[in-house]
C-alpha cells in the first residue's frame, strides 16, 4: 500500500496574521501563499478568526483553506484592491479555495463609500454598473485544475465570483449569500471548459448561475455540468448570456430548485454572435418566478454575424408564475422593465427573421400561470410585436404579447410533448402563439381554453401538428390561422 502524502500546511498565524478583524492581514496571508508556492505548494490555512484583507494573489499548487469559524473579511478601503477582486489568480494550475469558513466582501459598506449600490438599478456615477472600484470576491483567469469547495461567499461589492477561460473547474457545496448591492451575480462562468457545478446554494441580487462568453474570454463554455443546486435570484436563475460572443456547447443541467426569482428560471440568449448547441436541461422546479423559459437570438453586437441556437432539450420542469413581483423581499429589487400596466408575459422562443431558433424540444413541462390578462391592461396584435434585435435580452423585452402560455417566433423544428400550461384566472389570449415557424409539433399537451381567443393562434406557419392536445373542442375554438399557413394537422 502506498502511503497517502498530505499536503504541507502553512498556518497564516505563523506568518504574522492577527485575525481580529481590525488589523489588515493582507501581507501576512500573501506571505504564506508565497511561501507555500516556493516550497512546492500546500494548504494555506486560516484557523478560526476574522482576517481583514485586501487583494490576494493565489498561486499554482496552493489551496486556501478556511477552517470552521474562519472569516476572510474584505477591506472597505478601495485602495486595498489592486487586482479588482479579493482573491485573484492568472494562468495558475492546481489551485483551490476550500473549507467550512466564510469570505465576506462587506459589499454594502464598500459600495456605500463608492456610491455604487444602485438600489434602483440606475447607472453609477461613472456610467457603469461594475466599474471604478467595485471588486469581485473571486476572479480567476486562464487557470487549470481549479476547485472551490465548501466555503460560504457573502456580501460581494460586485459579481461574487468570475472564472474566465479556466479548464477543469469544480464548484462544489459553495453557498452564496450576496444581496449587499445590485449586480451581484452568484456565479459567472465565462468561457470555461470541463466544468462541474454541484450541490451549490445561491442567493444573489442579480443572475444566479450564469454562463458567459464575453469580454477578454476567448473560448466557448464547453462541457459543463450543473446539478443539484438551489437558486434564488433578483434576475434570472440559470442564464446563458447576456455576454454571448463565442458560445455555449455541450451543457447539461439537472436537479435545480429555483425560488423567488424575478425574471426567468431558464434563460438561453445569443445576442452577440454566439453558437449555442447541445443543451440538456432537466428536473427543474421553480416557484414564485417571473418567467419560466426564455430562448432568444438577438443582434446586439452588429460587428458580428447573427448567432445560432440549436439542439436544446428541456424536460421534467415545473414552474409557477405568480401575478406579483417575485423579488420584492430583496434589498435591491431588479429594475422594473415595464412601468405601464401589462399582462403576465409568457415563456418564449424567439429568433430573428432569417435566423430561426432551431431544434428545441420540451418534454414533460408544466407551467402554472396566475393568469388574469385582459385587453384593457395591454392588448397587442401579432403584427405589432417589435423585433428589438439590439435590445438587452430579457423576457420582458417585447412588452405585452398575444399569448399567455408560450410565444414562438422565427423558429424551426420546435416540439412540445406531454406539456401542460395552466391558467389560474381567465386570460383572454391564446395559450400558444406561433409566428413565422417551420415544423411545430405538440403531442399529448394539455392546453385549456381560458378566454376569448382560440387556444392556439398560428401566423405564417409551415407544417404544424397537434395530436391529443387538450379537450375535444370545436376546431374554431382550438385553432386560428392567419397569413400563409400550410400543412396544419390536428388529430384527436
Amino acid at each position: 500500500m502506498v502511503a497517502e502524502v498530505k499536503a504541507a500546511e502553512f498556518n497564516v498565524k505563523q506568518f504574522g496574521a492577527i485575525g481580529n478583524g481590525l488589523v489588515l492581514d493582507t501581507t501576512a496571508l500573501q506571505t504564506a501563499i508565497d511561501a507555500a508556492k516556493k516550497t512546492g505548494g500546500g494548504l494555506v490555512s486560516l484557523p478560526q478568526g476574522t482576517y481583514l484583507c485586501g487583494s490576494l494573489r493565489l498561486k499554482s499548487d496552493v489551496t486556501l483553506q478556511l477552517q470552521k469559524g474562519a472569516i476572510l473579511l474584505g477591506s472597505t478601503d478601495p485602495k486595498d484592491y489592486r487586482e479588482g477582486a479579493l482573491i485573484v489568480a492568472d494562468k495558475q494550475c492546481n489551485i483551490g479555495i476550500c473549507g467550512d469558513g466564510t469570505i465576506d466582501g462587506q459589499g454594502a459598506e464598500l459600495c456605500s463609500k463608492l456610491g455604487r449600490q444602485n438600489p434602483t438599478g440606475q447607472r453609477g456615477i461613472d456610467g457603469s454598473y461594475r466599474g471604478n472600484g467595485r471588486p469581485f470576491l473571486i476572479r480567476l483567469t486562464g487557470c487549470t485544475n481549479v476547485t472551490v469547495r465548501g466555503v460560504t461567499l457573502k456580501a460581494s461589492p460586485a459579481w461574487v465570483q468570475e472564472y474566465r477561460d479556466c479548464v477543469r473547474l469544480t464548484l462544489e457545496r459553495v453557498t452564496v449569500r450576496s444581496t449587499a448591492a445590485w449586480n451581484n451575480d452568484g456565479m459567472d462562468i465565462n468561457g470555461c471548459q470541463d466544468v462541474v457545478v454541484r450541490d451549490c446554494d445561491v442567493d444573489a441580487d442579480d443572475d444566479g448561475i450564469c454562463l458567459k462568453s464575453e469580454g477578454a474570454a476567448v473560448n466557448a463554455c464547453d462541457h459543463v455540468l450543473i446539478e443539484n443546486c438551489r437558486i434564488r435570484s433578483s434576475a434570472s436563475a440559470l442564464k446563458f448570456g447576456t455576454g454571448s460572443h463565442v458560445g455555449f456547447k455541450n451543457i447539461t443541467v439537472r436537479n435545480l430548485d429555483i425560488y423567488d426569482t424575478a425574471r426567468s428560471a431558464i434563460a438561453i440568449e445569443s445576442v452577440d454572435g454566439a453558437l449555442i448547441e447541445n443543451v440538456n436541461i432537466s428536473h427543474v422546479r421553480a416557484t414564485n418566478t417571473g418567467n419560466a423559459i426564455f430562448i432568444r437570438i438577438g443582434h446586439r453586437n452588429t460587428n458580428a454575424p447573427v448567432g445560432t441556437v440549436r439542439k436544446v432539450l428541456i424536460s421534467d420542469v415545473v414552474v409557477e408564475v405568480p401575478a406579483g413581483q417575485p423579488d420584492l423581499k430583496y434589498p435591491f429589487p431588479c429594475p422594473p422593465d415595464l412601468r405601464t400596466p401589462h399582462n403576465l408575459i409568457p415563456s418564449s422562443i424567439v429568433g430573428l427573421p432569417g435566423h430561426p431558433v432551431q431544434n428545441v424540444s420540451l418534454r414533460d413541462v408544466t407551467i402554472i400561470y396566475a393568469g388574469g390578462g385582459n385587453r384593457e391592461r395591454g392588448h397587442i396584435t401579432l403584427d405589432k410585436v417589435p423585433e428589438v434585435p439590439r435590445r438587452y435580452p430579457e423576457f420582458t423585452q417585447f412588452g405585452n404579447l398575444p399569448a399567455w402560455g408560450f410565444y414562438i417566433r422565427h423558429a424551426e423544428d420546435i416540439s412540445f410533448s406531454n406539456c401542460t400550461f395552466h391558467c389560474v384566472a381567465p386570460d383572454y389570449r391564446s395559450a400558444v402563439v406561433g409566428d413565422d415557424v417551420k415544423k411545430l409539433e405538440l403531442t399529448a399537451c394539455h392546453l385549456p381554453p381560458t378566454g376569448d381567443e382560440p387556444v392556439v393562434t398560428l401566423n405564417n406557419v409551415e407544417s404544424a401538428t397537434f395530436q391529443s392536445c387538450g379537450p375535444r373542442l370545436n376546431p374554431k375554438s382550438f385553432l386560428k390561422t392567419t397569413g400563409n399557413c400550410s400543412e396544419i394537422t390536428t388529430q384527436p
